[in-house]
């Protein structure tokens, strides 16, 4: 998924020499706290309520923030979203990568969508289809709640910019289930690490999760690999920074 998949491409913005009492009107009716400042199809700053009210001036150029952190339209939407939540924004502006002229903004609410939108059972279905081929076993696909200090993790490292957008998300009761294996008495965790982590560090005891319990007990091969990476429980589990190369820009000057 990219950010033009989701961005806003009809974006309000505010002219540099646009007082503030008119940026201040167009806030009450839009209910938008923020806009990026544009001088001839190029973004010069952003302006917001916290500007407004901490700086002096008169007009949307004497109190903008003149530094913006910029995306690009064919940035994986995950990878922008790492950007936002890494650096506290709301909002980030879409510029064409060559010409560098606003082509849309994209907002957390895109990216909360985006991720509710992927939610379907296709995925578990065709997890579930996979291990009937190479395992010869039969499945049975539940949605329930399961315990996350039960779940046994198989994936060692994450990101903490997408732990801070799970975290975000399961405090306002958007997130998607994660996907659990059952084999024996195991609950082996395959797709939703994230949110695992980010539930426990909010004291949350049990999660929604799709549960693809198998006919038989077998060794999954994902277990296997888990054990040689010393994975247990989500306790195991590292944090890893992530480049943003390409990911982002910074244009114009701090002020």
């Amino acid at each position: 998924m990219r950010v033009r998949e989701y961005m806003s491409k009809n974006v309000i913005t505010v002219k540099p020499e646009q007082s503030l009492d008119e940026v201040v009107k167009l806030m009450k009716v839009s209910k938008h706290d923020g806009f990026p400042v544009v001088d001839n199809g190029n973004v010069v700053g952003m302006i917001t309520t916290r500007d407004i009210l901490l700086k002096k001036g008169k007009t949307a150029k004497d109190v903008m923030s003149k530094q913006v952190v910029v995306t690009f339209p064919e940035v994986k939407i995950i990878d922008a979203a790492r950007v936002m939540f890494r650096e506290g924004f709301s909002r980030i502006p879409v510029v064409d990568k060559e010409t560098k002229k606003l082509v849309g903004i994209i907002t957390n609410t895109d990216v909360i969508r985006s991720h509710i939108e992927r939610a379907t059972p296709d995925k578990v279905k065709k997890i579930a289809e996979s291990l009937e081929k190479i395992y010869g076993v039969r499945t049975l696909i539940r949605t329930r709640e399961v315990k996350l200090n039960e779940l046994r993790p198989t994936q060692n490292k994450i990101s903490p910019d997408e732990f801070k957008g799970r975290e975000y998300e399961i405090k306002r009761g958007l997130a998607e289930p994660i996907i659990v294996i059952k084999t024996g008495n195991r609950l082996i965790l395959v797709d939703g690490h994230h949110r695992a982590l980010a539930a426990k560090k909010l004291g949350i005891e049990k999660i929604k999760a799709y549960v693809i319990a198998l006919s038989k007990d077998i060794e999954l091969g994902l277990e296997k690999t888990a054990k040689l990476m010393g994975l247990n429980s989500l306790d195991d589990i590292e944090g890893v920074e992530e480049e943003y190369s390409g990911v982002a820009e910074i244009i114009g000057e701090k002020k």
